[in-house]
């Protein structure tokens, strides 16, 4: 029953295109006598050609593999086919019957029309069914939401392909700001005006819903495509980035909803690709931190440069597994990859990875980053962030390392919290460090927070919101700075490159963002509205918590570099031998769990550092 069932659609097809042989020949004839009756000593010659077609075309037909082609997926492979079949087919049966008949009785504009409408007549039903199954005219047909595509370019094109065939969505129509393209359509689909009639075309062609098919889209024609959809009162879908469609094809199934990073992300950054891969290509890396968020990126970052050997350090045995298969699968022939599972604070295992894998380059991401635990846990944060930086910075020296890269943060900038005051130590013990060595350029990389993150406040709203609210904002007022994880790492990796020694490269973050404007934009990307649907709750700032960020003192003179994002900040030399003293008396407290002397140490390491709350809690 199966096999009967299978050759059943195969079987009529055959069918179909043989009855159109016979049927193609005697239109001709008719054609040619003007619609009459065909006189009397043409029909033989007629019914000759038929039999003497049949078989011939019939052959032609499986010659060319006519019933490899899918009616429902026609396309021009398949035309091509036929018309080489009836070509040939209508070639051999004209040989043929000059052979027997010397082409009496066919006219010549038969020997033209016959193969003509044969053609047509093969090829115009299969089009009209793919064109049915495309519209799916079926009663399903009224359940998709009617949508509208903004961009009109080769990615549209092929998603209103794929919408044609299947999906939720029944496209409308385009906009486009290209002059050449306005009225034209696409597979049907007409080209209805620019960007500026987006609010018009919703209401008068009842959209439901808007898909941005624009992959290389700006930030900003992403934010005004947005704003008007929640205007009106339309989801707005998008496709992703060109670089994250990888595969080439463009599909219902790549559109996804508008995250926050759509919105608040900025122009594509020209990078100096030659100075990034004469630091990394055919080196050997090391990367601490290497299943965070920086860490990880930076490793994804890194592999595409094809250093001899990535290796990839964290102390959490899952995230490190996590990003070991990842970067495995891109791996290229030319890199060999070790994941390294160790603590920065132990001395000896460092030792051993330095001395065994003697590397050229160290990227640190590992710290403690959580401004409310690090408060918490103050000992634990010195002990990572001051003591395990300065810990593999000596070892860099030590065993020849050529570039060390300290990731550090906006939080080290008159620090008002535990977590920015180990890293402005870490910052000043590395830049000094670079000053009593000759074989190892030690770089300092600072940045604000990044979307999406651990830790960051955009994975939290995501969850607030999801869960019906309320999302919690701790001030009205409080700001910060925010760049996507890809963009921060492509500039560390700048300025790694661009580094001689001694430096703090600041990485230009734009504009601050108020955090409660935040919250706002990511429930209306939801089809929600704040305060109405999602409540926003002031929390109060949080201990050690300032409402705004800064990227440099008032006393680092910021100066320009060769790169328009990354800016250059004054370092500050201190005296070597107190600052060590500072540091073991600093190690002494938090031997101890004194937190109140840890506070006291830390500050006169950080003079400008200014505690926003008391230190009388105990770890």
């Amino acid at each position: 029953m199966s096999k009967l069932k299978a050759l059943r659609n195969p079987l009529l097809v055959m069918v179909h295109d043989l009855v159109w042989i016979p049927l193609a020949i005697w239109l001709a004839y008719w054609l040619r006598f003007n619609l009459d009756v065909i006189p009397v000593e043409y029909v033989r010659p007629l019914q000759l050609l038929i039999i003497t077609a049949l078989p011939m075309h019939a052959a032609a037909y499986f010659f060319f593999g006519l019933y490899r082609g899918i009616w429902r997926y026609a396309s021009m492979p398949d035309l091509i086919r036929i018309v080489k079949a009836v070509s040939l087919g209508a070639v051999i049966s004209f040989i043929v019957m000059f052979l027997l008949l010397r082409l009496e009785g066919l006219p010549r504009s038969v020997l033209a029309l016959y193969p003509a409408i044969l053609i047509s007549g093969l090829i115009l039903p299969r089009l009209f069914y793919r064109w049915i199954k495309d519209r799916n005219l079926n009663i399903r047909s009224f359940e998709r939401k009617r949508a509208l595509l903004v961009g009109a370019g080769q990615a549209g094109e092929l998603l209103v392909r794929d919408l044609l065939k299947s999906g939720p969505y029944e496209p409308v129509g385009f906009l486009d700001d290209s002059a050449l393209r306005q009225g034209q359509e696409i597979h049907g689909v007409r080209v209805l005006g620019t960007l500026d009639d987006l609010g018009k075309i919703i209401e008068l062609r009842s959209v439901e819903v808007v898909l941005l098919a624009l992959p290389s889209a700006s930030h900003q024609l992403i934010q005004r495509v947005v704003k008007q959809c929640q205007e009106h009162h339309v989801v707005c879908r998008t496709l992703p980035s060109v670089s994250d469609l990888a595969d080439g094809k463009v599909e219902v199934s790549h559109l996804r909803q508008v995250e926050i990073e759509d919105l608040l992300g900025r122009e594509t950054i020209e990078l100096d690709d030659s100075g990034i891969h004469q630091l990394l290509t055919g080196r050997c890396v090391l990367v601490t931190g290497a299943g965070g968020s920086i860490g990880s990126e930076l490793c994804r970052q890194v592999v595409r440069h094809k250093p001899s050997r990535l290796i990839l350090l964290d102390h959490g045995e899952f995230n490190l597994y996590t990003v070991e298969q990842e970067i495995q699968a891109m791996l290229p022939t030319e890199t060999v990859l070790h994941g390294v599972l160790g603590d920065i604070r132990d001395v000896s295992r460092m030792s051993w990875v330095f001395d065994h894998f003697r590397p050229d380059v160290v990227f640190n991401a590992a710290a403690y980053k959580h401004v409310p635990l690090v408060e918490e846990n103050p000992a634990e944060g010195v002990k990572t962030n001051v003591f395990g930086t300065c810990g593999i910075a000596d070892m860099a020296v030590q065993f020849g390392v050529e570039k060390f890269v300290q990731v550090s943060t906006d939080k080290a900038v008159n620090p008002t919290n535990v977590m920015g005051a180990t890293k402005r130590t870490a910052e000043i013990y590395c830049q000094n460090l670079n000053r009593r060595n000759e074989s190892t350029a030690f770089i300092t990389t600072r940045f604000g927070n990044v979307l999406g993150s651990a830790g960051s406040v955009v994975p939290l709203f995501r969850k607030q919101i999801e869960a019906g609210g309320p999302v919690t904002v701790t001030h009205p007022d409080i700001t910060r700075y925010f760049m996507t994880i890809p963009e921060a790492v492509s500039l560390i990796l700048q300025a790694g490159s661009m580094g001689e020694g001694g430096e703090i490269f600041v990485l230009d973050m734009g504009e601050p963002v108020k955090i409660v404007d935040l919250a706002e934009q990511m429930i209306r990307l939801t089809g929600l509205e704040p305060g109405r649907d999602i409540e926003i709750k002031f929390t109060g700032l949080r201990p050690g918590e300032k409402l705004y960020e800064e990227l440099f003192h008032a006393s680092e003179k910021l100066a320009a570099t060769s790169h328009p994002k990354i800016l250059l900040s004054g370092s500050r030399e201190v005296d070597w031998d107190a600052m060590l003293q500072l540091m073991e008396e600093l190690r002494g407290a938090c031997g101890k769990r004194d937190v109140q002397q840890i506070y006291n140490e830390l500050k006169q390491l950080v003079p400008e550092a200014a505690f926003t709350h008391g230190s009388d809690r105990a770890e």
